[in-house]
């Protein structure tokens, strides 16, 4: 499984997901400081299956329905590293299930 990890969560928590997932960056991919539509464009295009965020309006702001990607938005308090580490044990239970709809908000 491809995955994004927005450019507002920490780059270190790519480390905490299945190493038989790919888990990159929007910083690594040179994407930081992109639209929301034109992001999500380019993951399209480039292959990704699931984009992470902590964007709670993404879903609000944009017509999903025109990219094949899903979307998993993590309902947290900050975006620190030792706030956000708790929440992949539960965006990797989502994945490894079957994820019901295009946008799941973890809490």
């Amino acid at each position: 499984m491809k995955i994004l990890l927005d450019e507002n969560i920490p780059r270190k928590l790519k480390f905490d997901f299945n190493i038989d997932d790919e888990v990159r960056t929007v910083q690594e991919l040179n994407w930081q400081g992109k639209k929301n539509g034109e992001l999500l464009g380019l993951m399209t295009f480039a292959g990704f299956d699931i984009f992470i965020t902590l964007d709670k309006n993404l879903q609000f702001q944009q017509n999903l329905n025109r990219f094949s990607i899903r979307i998993i938005i993590l309902d947290a308090s900050n975006s620190r590293y030792q706030t956000l580490q708790p929440f992949i044990l539960k965006v990797t239970q989502a994945l490894s299930g079957k994820i019901a709809g295009q946008i799941m908000i973890i809490t």
